[in-house]
């Protein structure tokens, strides 16, 4: 079972003021809310900001449900990496009799899990993963690679926590880069420098910072430290509940991890296996950094801010 993070005074308090003004819906599960009027209106509306910058770039469009074949996760190396964030989808696989005990204990909430059985599916941890299965079907990539943009689907970690800026089930818009790699690091050059500039466009303080991924263990520690090193992967942070900036837009450099897993290679001389890239912007975390700067009352946030969302 995930640990629970407790949320600090300051993101109580903004939990609460959320709930209160309709923002958020509690569902009594931490990281798990709905989402009211207000706050849909501000996510959509950046949201539109980044299909508006990426469109210049002609990006196919790739929509995938929010569950992945377990076949998947496991191929890329997941349960190695993150296993605390991975979330199973179980079933009943029973008989009758063990239907009427599932349900007793349900009744009672006890534990009912003795009957469930893993499935073939998982929740998605991250937008980008069935993006690159689809394109190795497809066979060598013509030189320039491909830009897909895997729209704003909701992704799934089993982290729990009190701070309202960290959810269990939250939109990731990503977009992903295929092809050679000067062409990916560029590319994910360039949109760390344009996501500044949506977001600042938008009133909020923004920066850049070299970040590592939340591996687990040990030698998750060891590639924490090598990523950094290897500055493979950048976060845009904001303040929003502190005590510190919260990450809102992360830009992952891959190498040939999952080309080396799918197969996925470029057509022309020399070495033919393509890298790739990902820029993910958390939409949740945007809408509430964008609550924190301006207000919950969305009539009195500056005329410029209102026009760039559509409000």
């Amino acid at each position: 079972m995930a640990d629970f993070r407790p949320g600090t005074p300051d993101q109580e308090e903004f939990l609460r003021d959320l709930v209160g003004a309709g923002y958020l819906i509690e569902s009594g599960v931490p990281g798990v809310y709905g989402r009211g009027d207000a706050f849909e209106r501000v996510r959509l509306g950046f949201d539109a900001k980044v299909t508006a910058a990426s469109e210049t770039e002609s990006p196919e469009h790739m929509v995938f449900p929010p569950l992945l074949p377990r076949r998947q996760m496991e191929d890329v190396g997941y349960l190695k990496s993150f296993p605390h964030l991975a979330c199973t989808v179980f079933a009943f696989e029973g008989d009758e009799e063990q239907a009427a005990e599932q349900e007793q204990r349900a009744d009672n909430h006890e534990d009912w899990s003795g009957h469930q059985r893993m499935t073939d599916l998982v929740l998605k941890p991250a937008a980008c993963y069935p993006v690159y299965p689809a394109v190795a079907a497809r066979g060598a990539l013509a030189p320039g690679g491909v830009m897909v943009d895997a729209g704003g689907t909701y992704v799934f970690r089993h982290e729990p926590s009190g701070d309202p800026a960290r959810l269990q089930a939250f939109h990731q818009r990503e977009i992903v880069r295929i092809g050679e790699p000067e062409t990916v690091v560029g590319w994910r050059n360039r949109w760390r420098d344009r996501s500044l500039e949506l977001l600042r466009s938008v009133g909020l303080d923004a920066t850049t910072d070299v970040a590592s991924d939340p591996f687990f263990g040990r030698a998750g520690r060891l590639l924490a430290r090598s990523q950094r090193s290897q500055e493979l992967k950048f976060e845009v942070v904001v303040p929003i509940a502190g005590p510190e900036p919260t990450a809102v837009a992360s830009f992952n450099y891959h190498q040939d991890h999952f080309s080396s897993v799918y197969g996925i290679e470029m057509d022309g001389d020399g070495d033919t296996t393509a890298h790739t890239a990902c820029l993910g912007f958390g939409l949740e975390r945007i809408t509430l950094a964008l609550v924190r700067a301006h207000g919950l009352d969305q009539d009195r946030w500056p005329a410029a801010v209102r026009e760039e969302l559509g409000l």
